[in-house]
């Protein structure tokens, strides 16, 4: 943090990393100076004009998680700027509520894109692939999944649980990350639990990296299929999730 100007404080994707935030690297430490300030130039640092009070976080003066949230929807994706919300409510520093109230008051030039995506910002979402895998579905026209669904005991204990799915119809759809496959406790462990939920007649779509980055198209078939083969009305769909899943 040497690079910050005197008044200035980290902003934009330093300032979402600093707070625990998910988004794509980027090499610049990124800052905010009071927009009457000139903006330096320094090899490595970015350096925004902003009318925003800072807070402190650890230490280090930088914009609030929703101003965080807001900055960054103007220079992000969609799709990330939904990560990164999803991870700032997983943080405990937001929550969908109050980034959709920030969103709605945004600067003119950030509004539009932040309400979009603060509209789609959701809690209890464990990983960025997995707000990926329910945008992916949303964009394709599906239905919004319901988000960690939960199996419990006669005591209300904990039992099982789904990343997403639809309850109503026991479909269950899941991401799996690369060390389900590399730890054999862990492996052990997913077959159990699958042969739980064929005894609940749950069905369960599980899905890859490949499946969100590679093969958008295949996986959105796969899960229309579970849908039909679950009795579920399936919507007309729609091409939106192309711009922003482009496969390989």
């Amino acid at each position: 943090m040497q690079l910050l100007p005197v008044d200035g404080f980290v902003s934009h994707h330093t300032a979402a990393r600093l707070l625990g935030g998910v988004v794509p690297h980027d090499e610049n430490l990124h800052a905010s100076v009071p927009a009457h300030r000139n903006r330096s130039r320094k090899l490595g640092l970015q350096v925004h004009r902003s009318t925003r009070t800072p807070v402190t976080f650890d230490g280090v003066r930088t914009t609030s998680p929703t101003a965080t949230f807001i900055d960054l929807a103007g220079v992000l994706g969609l799709v990330d700027t939904v990560v990164l919300g999803d991870s700032l409510v997983r943080k405990g520093l937001a929550s969908p509520a109050r980034l959709v109230r920030a969103a709605a008051s945004a600067p003119d030039r950030l509004r539009t894109r932040a309400v979009r995506a603060a509209a789609l910002v959701r809690a209890r979402v464990d990983s960025p692939m997995e707000t990926r895998t329910r945008l992916l579905l949303l964009l394709a026209g599906l239905p919004e999944p319901q988000i960690d669904i939960e199996f419990r005991d006669d005591h209300g204990i904990v039992l099982r649980r789904v990343d997403m799915g639809y309850r109503e119809a026991r479909l269950g759809i899941e991401y799996d990350g690369r060390h389900h496959a590399s730890v054999v406790s862990q492996w052990e462990g997913d077959i159990t639990r699958r042969e739980e939920f064929d005894l609940r007649d749950w069905r369960l779509v599980t899905l890859v990296a490949k499946d969100i980055y590679r093969t958008p198209s295949a996986t959105i078939e796969r899960v229309v299929a579970a849908m039909r083969s679950r009795g579920m009305r399936v919507p007309p769909l729609r091409d939106e999730w192309r711009a922003h899943f482009p496969g390989r």
